[in-house]
């Protein structure tokens, strides 16, 4: 009776029958503290323990198999070092607790000090092997099994089969068979069945012809192989095998419903959930994971609500499914339901809990969730303290993440890398380099979390030595890895570094990736690559991001109707747009001047396919309207917008009356860009350009005056190029470079021959009130005329020269690379802050328009 309490949870009723015996019995304490082990009670089972007149080394086992669920190897090991005798079962426990908390070399050291193995000893030891991902090693321990006489068991041949299926080589698992002929154990239907999931990760077609040859099905079997077809995108082939099944029990059902639901097919999920007859928990608990798996979170809502019975994985599910999609308030109320039913949390719901409250950032709640992980005895778990890390460090406490992290029994590579990510998620970039520095083994994660964290902290230099010290270490890339890397080669315009990330993408079979394909050619776009192409037509899938990218990149190159056309082919793949497909499509129109093709996008968009037009949609028509002369329009279309415009509208306003050279709406869109962005210097340059370029210098003379009052400073013109994988950056009026001087007598002596052939300098862009010579001396030191005579300096004649730069192109600059591009003979592309320009032979892409 005190067995059937413990087996359903109900410890207080167990504990009550206990108490009532006469005197108790070991049994009784026994079953009891096994009882509270299973549960996480781990304070109860000791109390129990330690309240025993007599105990038995079944006690003793049970005991230390109680520290070592609950992963408290430190208590074990002291449990197990000072018991008065040991047997087998001991030994096995204190193996299993170093196994299960990935410390394999005490492991190994136990396991060699033995003084009898049985076959559970080699089991213990080969799973271990195989959980911490030392594939090689768990099957060389159960070849040295073999060599020492043992013949394996099914529990064995499962172990060493999750090892073969690490170590993803087919001919080890075909080297395997042979034995299991031998022994018998091939046809066994468990046997049969690992050796099937085996087949199935890597193989699948194999893993079919092993399935069909199998002269012994169970219900696991037939799941197996239906849940492996659903996996692999196969689901019409899944629904094929769950027909030929002459059975259909639930597992199998909850495998193909599983599928369909992960597939998308939620419907036919549903259905098929309504066909079984009386469904189990587990049929349930798939429904409910299938709904938030797509999103459908009132439809899990409402079928939990339903559930004639929940288990912790019931609880479990929905507690994640709030938190991962975005409704963490209502995860954190399921928990507090949970607890008021007097329930006590699992691992699950208790990490989910601890993710929800880092999605909010409620430190308060994370802490009184941390103090239940307490009290359910979970505060040792590697799990809890994992997330308990991520969540102390998203809400900013790094005293608490220290706390927990250093009080750790267990740490293994995630707890490293949880560590990692909350000081890198704090800004704390060098003491992370440091924790990495000293990690005595790293994952992926771990190199992925660093790479990412100096490539948004726009570092991405050391982002790249990271990703090649990885390389250097025989670290295989991910594809998040990859496409961090790409766009960090896309945002500085290294082109050359980023055919050799491309490179690696392809030696990796990386490259046909949707996620690593979009960054690609997101890449070649930002570099002026023509390979942006080549990667769109090599592309068996694209997405919306896909399309996205190949109109947006047309528009920073100033191909407006090819990005027109491109759209029209994707209204053929019957994709639909969305808000930012049509700020793609006003950009390219507004960087051709194609105004009557912008107003069409414009009204297509709510009138078509029911977008409501963004702010962002506006500022595009206003800049489309006033780059093309209509800037007294473009004013018009502001005060007409429904909804309140923001600065980027009125800085398009402004940029427009800058180009069109109109002083009057120019001052107006800068005060009101002066009353809402009053540090930001490029407002007070734009105006002073208005102003200079009409030589109204007390007008000048009052912005600056203006900009000096706010403490405001001009933002200095900077480009750079990259020449044999080194980047070189310039500075307006750089004088620091090695190289200066040799730059400023190429920069004379340009000048001198431009001259000859028509080139006057446009010295209206000068914000001085200066002489003529000053100005055109001023002029000649823009960053990117510098950047262009060191590139003439170093690279071959004839070859290409790409410049980026930080600011607009200044209309002198633009004049200036026409001619040069005629005299040169040179390609020279040009990226500044708004689009591409591509100067061939005296002319520009842009057509004069930018």
């Amino acid at each position: 009776m005190i067995s059937a309490y413990c087996n359903s949870g109900m410890l207080e009723d167990a504990r009550d029958l206990a108490d009532a015996i006469s005197g108790g019995n070991v049994r009784t304490s026994t079953i009891l503290l096994s009882g509270y082990a299973r549960l996480g009670r781990v304070l109860d089972a000791r109390r129990v323990f330690d309240g025993m007149l007599e105990r038995n080394i079944i006690a003793w086992n049970a005991m230390v198999s109680c520290y070592v669920r609950n992963g408290d190897i430190t208590m074990a090991r002291r449990l197990f070092d000072s018991m008065p005798s040991r047997d087998v079962s001991s030994w096995n426990s204190m193996l299993t607790g170093y196994c299960h908390s990935r410390q394999m070399v005490d492991a190994w050291r136990l396991f060699e000090h033995m003084p009898e193995r049985n076959l559970v000893s080699w089991t213990v030891m080969i799973s271990g092997y195989a959980r911490t991902e030392q594939h090689r090693k768990a099957w060389d321990i159960f070849r040295m099994m073999h060599r020492e006489g043992l013949s394996p068991d099914q529990s064995n041949f499962a172990s060493v089969l999750l090892a073969v299926v690490g170590l993803r080589d087919l001919a080890v698992l075909e080297g395997l068979r042979p034995l299991a002929l031998k022994t018998g154990f091939e046809s066994d239907v468990v046997v049969g069945t690992s050796m099937l999931n085996a087949y199935t990760r890597d193989a699948l077609d194999v893993a079919i012809k092993f399935f069909e040859g199998m002269p012994e099905r169970n219900e696991y079997t037939w799941s197996t192989m239906i849940a492996a077809l659903s996996y692999d995108g196969r689901i019409d082939a899944a629904i094929a095998v769950y027909k030929r099944d002459p059975v259909k029990p639930i597992p199998c059902q909850t495998a193909l419903l599983t599928g369909l639901a992960r597939s998308g097919r939620i419907t036919d999920a549903r259905i098929l959930f309504e066909q079984i007859p009386d469904p189990g928990v587990v049929s349930w608990n798939a429904m409910i994971t299938g709904y938030m798996q797509n999103k459908m979170v009132d439809e899990a809502k409402e079928l939990f609500d339903r559930m004639p019975f929940r288990n912790t994985i019931s609880w479990a599910g929905m507690i994640a499914g709030y938190a991962q999609n975005g409704r963490s308030e209502e995860a954190l109320d399921l928990l507090q339901a949970l607890h008021r039913n007097g329930m006590l949390p699992s691992l699950s719901s208790l990490t989910s809990s601890f993710f929800a409250c880092s999605n909010i950032g409620v430190l308060e709640t994370g802490r009184q969730v941390h103090s239940l992980a307490v009290k359910a005895g979970c505060q040792f778990s590697s799990y809890v303290c994992n997330a308990l890390v991520t969540m102390y460090g998203k809400c900013g406490n790094l005293e608490y993440v220290r706390q927990v992290f250093d009080g750790m029994k267990v740490k293994d590579t995630v707890s490293w890398n949880s560590f990692i990510s909350a000081l890198v998620h704090n800004n704390m970039m060098e003491d992370a380099r440091h924790v990495f520095d000293n990690m005595l083994s790293r994952d992926v994660v771990s190199w992925t979390t660093m790479i990412s964290a100096f490539a948004q902290a726009e570092r991405g230099d050391e982002a790249v030595e990271f990703f090649k010290t990885m390389l250097h270490e025989h670290e295989l890339p991910n594809s998040q890895i990859l496409t961090i890397l790409i766009s960090v080669c896309g945002s500085v315009g290294a082109s050359k570094l980023g055919q050799q990330i491309h490179t690696v993408a392809i030696k990796h079979g990386m490259d046909s990736e949707l996620i690593v394909a979009n960054a690609l050619m997101s890449m070649y776009f930002k570099c002026g690559s023509a390979d942006s192409h080549k990667v769109f037509y090599s592309m068996e899938e694209r997405d919306i991001f896909t399309w996205n990218t190949f109109i947006t990149g047309c528009a920073q190159h100033g191909l407006g109707r090819q990005a027109i056309n491109m759209y029209k082919h994707m209204e053929s793949a019957r994709v639909l747009p969305n808000e930012v497909t049509f700020v793609g499509l006003l950009n390219a129109c507004s960087h051709a001047g194609l105004v009557d093709e912008g107003w069409q996008f414009f009204k297509s968009m709510s009138r078509d396919y029911g977008i409501t037009p963004l702010l962002e949609h506006y500022a595009c028509m206003v800049d489309l309207l006033g780059r093309t002369g209509d800037v007294q329009g473009a004013e018009q279309f502001i005060y007409d917008m429904p909804i309140e415009p923001d600065a980027v509208i009125w800085s398009a306003l402004l940029g427009a009356c800058k180009i069109h050279k109109n002083a009057e709406i120019g001052r107006r869109a800068a005060e009101k860009l002066f009353a809402t962005e009053p540090s930001n210097a490029g407002n007070y340059v734009m105006l002073s350009n208005i102003y200079s370029s009409l030589g109204m210098w007390v007008e000048v003379a009052e912005v600056r005056r203006i900009m000096k009052q706010q403490g405001v400073t001009k933002e200095p013109g900077c480009s750079w190029m990259q020449i044999r994988n080194k980047v070189h950056s310039f500075i307006t009026g750089d004088k620091q470079h090695e190289q200066i001087k040799e730059i400023e007598s190429t920069l004379r002596d340009l000048y001198t021959l431009l001259r000859t052939t028509g080139y006057v300098p446009d010295t209206g862009f000068v914000l001085h009130d200066i002489d003529e010579e000053q100005k055109q001396s001023s002029l000649l030191y823009h960053s990117e005329k510098l950047a262009f005579a060191y590139g003439l300096l170093v690279t071959p004649k004839g070859m290409p020269i790409q410049i980026m730069k930080n600011l607009r192109i200044c209309g002198d600059c633009h004049t200036f690379f026409k001619f040069v591009s005629h005299v040169t003979k040179r390609h020279i592309d040009i990226r500044d802050g708004n689009r591409f320009h591509h100067f061939r032979n005296g002319s520009c892409s842009c057509g004069d328009f930018w």
